[in-house]
């Protein structure tokens, strides 16, 4: 697999990116290209490697990128920011558009987890994006959030996370706190999700609180039926314990068509990255693409 270290600018800010090429990939031609979404504290080599891998041999040129203040990028460290995510995916398919060997009217997106919202939101107001693969997306921020907690639990964190907006207005800062106190990953998720982070050393431990209402108030399942009549594919787990299958059923029923949703059976939420599990997530992916973005014109 051939790939490049490139960079380019959101909002002003350097963002470092991968670019990966397809192997019979021919001087003067050009494909359709696709950009990768990571999800909430991921970073663009960690997981999304191996679905380049994937893309590029079905003919793809591929884009993979760290949000502003994520890996290699730069910004404010570990922000969430969910619609500076969305202006950096944006910047991202000007880039690749702009690249001799892709075709700028021809581009799609690739999300997975936090990703997939992401995905949705920016396909919602960006015509560019001509196809839309959301992989055990959120649809909502605070249904997800809540569903995850006991009662409890829940106004606690909210009671954390008010406390700590007045922090910023007052001092400018957010505080950062371990990160599994406000993922609340379940045991599989927890156990799998550490073990991949434990082999990146970009991965983050800490995150600051302003993640956590950011998250409350974005809910991509209210402009998810602006992306119609391009077309989007969902694909969830019935035993995703971390991001429940509602998030995606929620996303495909308000979505207009062409859709299609395709829920997986007995994987949990970080098991859909490797293995037999990344098998059945790409089958699909690589199908949807080929039926409404092929490679080649």
């Amino acid at each position: 697999m051939s790939s490049q270290k490139i960079s380019f600018y959101s909002e002003g800010t350097r963002l470092s990116g991968d670019l990966f090429l397809p192997p019979d990939l021919q001087p003067g031609e050009q494909r359709a290209g696709i950009v990768l979404c990571h999800g909430y504290t991921g970073v663009r080599d960690l997981y999304l490697p191996d679905n380049a891998r994937e893309l590029n041999a079905a003919g793809y040129v591929v884009l993979t990128f760290d949000y502003k203040g994520w890996g290699d990028s730069d910004g404010s460290k570990s922000r969430l920011a969910p619609y500076g995510r969305v202006t950096d995916s944006q910047a991202a398919l000007t880039f690749l558009g702009a690249q001799a060997m892709v075709d700028d009217q021809r581009l799609g997106l690739y999300g997975t987890s936090y990703g997939g919202a992401t995905v949705t939101w920016t396909a919602a107001i960006d015509p560019r994006v001509k196809c839309v693969v959301s992989v055990v997306g959120i649809g909502h921020g605070r249904r997800w959030m809540r569903s995850v907690r006991r009662p409890d639990e829940f106004a606690d964190l909210l009671e954390r996370a008010n406390a700590d907006r007045v922090n910023q207005v007052m001092t400018g800062k957010s505080e950062f706190v371990e990160r599994n106190s406000i993922l609340l990953p379940d045991r599989q998720s927890a156990a799998l999700a550490a073990a991949a982070r434990a082999k990146n050393p970009a991965a983050v431990s800490e995150i600051p609180l302003e993640y956590i209402n950011e998250t409350l108030e974005f809910h991509p399942e209210w402009v998810v039926d602006k992306i119609a009549p391009r077309p989007i594919l969902f694909i969830t787990t019935d035993n995703d314990r971390l991001v429940p299958q509602d998030e995606s059923q929620a996303l495909y029923a308000k979505a207009g068509e062409p859709k299609k949703l395709v829920v997986l059976k007995n994987w949990g939420h970080y098991e859909v990255y490797a293995g037999e599990a990344f098998r059945q997530v790409m089958v699909p992916t690589l199908a949807w693409y080929r039926d409404h973005l092929p490679a080649r014109a």
